[in-house]
């Protein structure tokens, strides 16, 4: 029948350091994404304006990224990506083009305004990163290799 009639062996039983690392690292990673989101709050952005600017600003492709390409990389429903694209081309922060080869398809990319929040944004951000990552004794040789694994093999951000 397959590998669903197999015994399942279980793993061996986690040690205190063990748990004690997971609960640092998930720690630092809490600490983190609440410092983000007051800093940018601060800056006039919810935390998903800001995933958007950084999917856009980071996307390596011929074109900027389309409506979809975006709801791809920021893990969201279509219909959530267009009314979050529509919120933040209302702020000013992202433009709407038809791609010339198909004019099904609008691209999306950033504005001077969103660029100027961003590399403010961007900057404090990856300071603070490095910060916790040393704290935690992280290389950036990990976060590099972590972040390769992470995104996976397939994925268009960062290639």
């Amino acid at each position: 029948m397959g590998d669903q009639d197999e015994p399942t062996t279980r793993p061996e039983p986690l040690t205190g350091d063990q748990f004690a690392m997971l609960f640092t690292f998930r720690r630092a990673m809490l600490q983190f994404t609440k410092w983000s989101e007051q800093r940018v709050r601060t800056a006039g952005l919810t935390p998903q304006q800001y995933l958007l600017l950084l999917a856009v600003r980071a996307w390596v492709g011929e074109a900027p990224p389309s409506v979809g390409d975006l709801a791809a990389e920021l893990l969201i429903r279509p219909n959530s990506a267009i009314e979050l694209v529509n919120r933040a081309e209302a702020l000013g922060l992202v433009a709407r083009d038809r791609d010339p080869r198909d004019q099904r398809v609008v691209r999306v990319s950033l504005t001077d305004r969103a660029h100027e929040l961003l590399d403010g944004l961007a900057s404090a951000h990856l300071a603070e990163l490095e910060r916790a990552a040393e704290t935690l004794s992280i290389s950036e040789e990990f976060l590099t290799t972590l972040s390769a694994k992470f995104l996976g093999p397939d994925t268009r951000i960062g290639q």
